[in-house]
């Protein structure tokens, strides 16, 4: 019952767990992949101008198809998950 009355809340929390349970071993909790992994791949902060100036349909290409040495997560995640990821990712630049 409480999902129907905060459904936006619900997709965030969703994001954010895929996001940390997915992304966040390479990119971060916070997104700026200060991690040892993010650090030797030389990731950009996901807040950065280069990585938020991308439009959501390539962003969405990049987690679902993967790109350079990031795995594709087409077949981990259903679309709504990529789509909440992105959200999640977008929230970041605040």
């Amino acid at each position: 019952m409480l999902a129907l009355l905060f459904p936006t809340g619900a997709h965030a929390d969703t994001g954010a767990e895929t996001y940390k349970a997915k992304c966040s071993a390479c990119h971060g909790a916070n997104g700026t992949g200060e991690t040892m992994l993010g650090k030797h791949l030389k990731l950009r902060p996901l807040a950065s101008p280069e990585v938020q100036k991308q439009s959501d349909n390539e962003l969405v290409a990049i987690i679902g198809k993967g790109k350079n040495r990031m795995p594709p997560f087409e077949r981990k995640l259903s679309k709504d998950q990529i789509g909440d990821v992105l959200k999640h990712i977008r929230s970041l630049k605040k």
